[in-house]
């Protein structure tokens, strides 16, 4: 039964809408707090579930994963796929199940999911070599995880992750991958997010090199590009009608973006804090409208949380 409710779920990919988008007239006011894993100076926050348990990385040089819970003082749990070089942990849900990539000890990249108590499972989208299919493709990350059993995330065919993206669907229980076709990404996609309506959000690169956003609805393809920006990128999804991300600005600065569906706005959304203004990102968005980034310029990079007020 998974098999078939996840390919019912996205076998209309050829219906596709552009509407005309807008920057909201009555923004969000939101209050920021910083967040640094103690001692170091880079850190991204890039989940958020609706208990507030933050998934996110340190270590600008040895990528350490670990899950966060704020307070007096924050608590910090690492999370390290076993016997890896480097962890991402970059989406949660809501039942407190992981997800995001490693690198293993020869160089390859895996995705992988994690529940509270059991173990890591690693997950690779099946490569097709000499007719059969294999254990596992050279290049895979999970950016994002419903309620539902349901990761998002992408394969490359190259180590390095040099040739174009596929993005994916990966349906826990049953193991089966469903690929997502989208007819302008010539230079690769990605699904960065998916949430307990099997929406799906992420971005892909047109022909011309240029970055878009979009999100799937019931079958249905939409593109999303902050206004007059030349860069866009969706990268979480809640289950209220919103999307978060980052674009650029035709003055090169990068700010994160909130995107509601209702009203078929955006709004502009940078961290005050520091050097906030123009290098911000936003990651990710629970159902309460918190929101998670970083801002900064790599080395240094600074988490973040904001609150509606």
């Amino acid at each position: 039964m998974k098999r078939v409710s996840l390919a019912m779920a996205f076998a209309l990919l050829l219906a596709m809408s552009v509407w005309a988008q807008t920057e909201s007239t009555t923004p969000v006011p939101y209050k920021f707090e910083d967040v640094k894993f103690p001692g170091d100076n880079f850190t991204q926050l890039l989940g958020i579930n609706n208990e507030g348990v933050i998934a996110g990385y340190h270590n600008v040089n040895a990528n350490s994963g670990f899950t966060l819970t704020l307070g007096s003082p924050n608590k910090f749990v690492t999370e390290n796929f076993p016997n890896s070089m480097q962890t991402q942990v970059i989406g949660i849900n809501n039942k407190g199940l992981t997800v995001g990539f490693y690198i293993d000890l020869g160089g390859k990249t895996h995705g992988f999911l994690k529940t509270l108590t059991g173990p890591y499972v690693s997950v690779d989208y099946p490569a097709l070599v000499s007719g059969a299919l294999k254990s596992g493709s050279v290049f895979n990350q999970l950016l994002g995880q419903n309620d539902k059993g349901q990761a998002a995330g992408y394969f490359s065919q190259s180590i390095a992750n040099t040739t174009p993206d596929f993005p994916y669907i990966f349906d826990e229980p049953g193991h089966v991958f469903q690929v997502l076709t989208l007819p302008l990404a010539a230079q690769g996609a990605q699904a960065t997010g998916i949430n307990n309506s099997q929406e799906v959000c992420g971005f892909y690169i047109d022909k011309t090199g240029k970055n878009h956003g979009y999100y799937i609805s019931f079958g249905t393809f939409f593109e999303l590009n902050f206004p007059n920006s030349i860069f866009t990128q969706a990268l979480g999804i809640n289950n209220v009608g919103e999307i978060v991300g980052v674009y650029v600005d035709t003055a090169n600065a990068t700010h994160g973006f909130l995107y509601k569906r209702a009203t078929n706005t955006y709004q502009s959304i940078d961290d005050p804090n520091g050097d906030g203004v123009g290098t911000t990102f936003v990651n990710g968005i629970n159902d309460k409208h918190q929101l998670v980034g970083f801002y900064g310029t790599s080395p240094v990079n600074t988490g973040f949380v904001a609150n509606p007020e």
